[in-house]
């Protein structure tokens, strides 16, 4: 009885064995099978994150042309004010002459006029 009782024992403990054997195995596959889908889940992430980076550098970029191109035409419409800004005077010099003011100085143009047919 006692040699029934001790191979009772021995393949219960034999089973036990393969079963804890086969526990680790599944859990050590489940880890594996999650390790992969946090890596793959953080590559994702990495690849969003490198083309948002990308978008706003761009962004950044075109606001830094748009700024300087508005600067080039505040500058220029500063230069065209200061131009139309000028005064013109139709005095009556004896010699036809147009006087224009501009930004102080005085300018003197001499007048033509179309010819006749």
């Amino acid at each position: 009885m006692s040699l029934r009782i001790k191979t009772v024992v021995d393949k219960f403990v034999e089973e036990l064995k393969e079963a804890l054997d086969a526990d680790i195995q599944d859990r050590i596959m489940k880890e594996r099978e999650m390790q992969s889908y946090i890596e793959e889940r953080e590559r994702e992430v990495a690849e969003r994150e490198a083309a948002w980076k990308a978008e706003l550098s761009r962004r950044e970029a075109e606001i830094a042309r748009q700024e300087a191109r508005l600067k080039m035409e505040r500058e220029n419409l500063e230069k065209e004010k200061s131009v139309l800004m000028g005064t013109a005077s139709n005095q009556d010099n004896q010699d036809g002459a147009l006087e224009i003011t501009v930004s102080g100085e005085k300018y003197r143009c001499l007048r033509f006029s179309k010819a006749k047919k």
